[in-house]
C-alpha cells in the first residue's frame, strides 16, 4: 500500500478538476467513447458504501420510448415547478435551461436498492438512508472520473420519482437517486450556471458550528 502523501501538483490539479466539476445542461450531440464511459462507471466501484452494501443500481435509458418518457416526466414536474414562482423569479426560472435531455447522448438512471441483503444492513439499521448516501458518493466519484476524461455530466432532479420507475420498470424496492445526462459540454467553466444568471451565489465561506 502507498502512504506517502500526493505531490503538490496531483493536489493543484485535483483542486482544478473539482473545481470544474460542473452540473452541465448544454452539451454537443457527439457520441461518446464506449471504453471511456465503462472507465467511468467503474468509479461506482470505488466508492465508499454502508456496510460495503453498494447499493448502486444504474440502468442505461436508450430506446427512444425510455427517453421519451423521461423528457415528459421532465417537463410535467418543471411546469409543476415554475407554478411555484410569481413575478421576477418566474421569469427567470422559465428562462433556465434545467437539462440536457434532448441533446445528450448518454442517460443514466440511477437507483438505490433499498432491500439489498448485501451488507448484512451493517450500518444501516438506525440510519437506512445510509443505503442512499452511499449511491450519492458513486456518483460523486463518477463525476469526477467523468469530467476528468473531457466528459460532462447532468444531474435532473427535476422529475417524479416514482413515474420514473414505473416508465422504467425496475424493483418496487429501488428509489431513484438521480437522472443523469453525459457527453461532451459546450463548453466548461467553473463558475456555476445558476450564480452567472443571478439565481443564487455560493457562499464564501463554510459554516461550521461548534458545540
Amino acid at each position: 500500500m502507498r502512504d506517502q502523501a500526493f505531490t503538490n501538483d496531483f493536489r493543484t490539479q485535483f483542486d482544478l478538476l473539482m473545481r470544474l466539476r460542473r452540473d452541465v445542461r448544454r452539451f454537443r450531440m457527439d457520441a461518446v467513447d464506449e471504453a471511456v464511459l465503462m472507465r467511468c462507471l467503474d468509479a461506482f466501484r470505488l466508492a465508499p458504501s454502508v456496510g460495503l452494501s453498494e447499493p448502486w443500481r444504474v440502468i442505461r435509458v436508450e430506446t427512444q420510448a425510455a427517453r421519451d418518457a423521461a423528457l415528459k416526466n421532465f417537463q410535467a414536474a418543471n411546469e409543476q415547478a415554475l407554478a411555484g414562482y410569481s413575478g421576477e423569479k418566474a421569469l427567470l426560472y422559465s428562462q433556465l435551461k434545467l437539462s440536457g435531455m434532448r441533446e445528450a447522448p448518454v442517460q443514466l438512471a440511477v437507483f438505490c436498492d433499498d432491500a439489498t441483503d448485501k451488507g448484512q444492513g451493517l450500518g444501516a439499521g438506525t440510519m437506512p438512508e445510509m443505503r442512499r448516501y452511499s449511491v450519492v458518493s458513486a456518483v460523486t466519484l463518477f463525476w469526477l472520473a467523468l469530467r476528468a476524461e473531457g466528459l460532462g455530466l447532468g444531474w435532473v432532479s427535476i422529475l417524479d420519482p416514482d413515474q420514473m420507475a414505473r416508465d422504467l420498470d425496475v424493483s418496487e424496492d429501488w428509489r431513484l437517486i438521480g437522472y443523469f445526462c453525459v457527453g461532451l459540454p459546450e463548453s466548461f467553466s467553473d463558475t456555476p450556471e445558476l450564480e452567472q444568471v443571478g439565481w443564487e451565489d455560493r457562499n464564501d465561506t463554510l459554516p461550521i458550528g461548534v458545540r
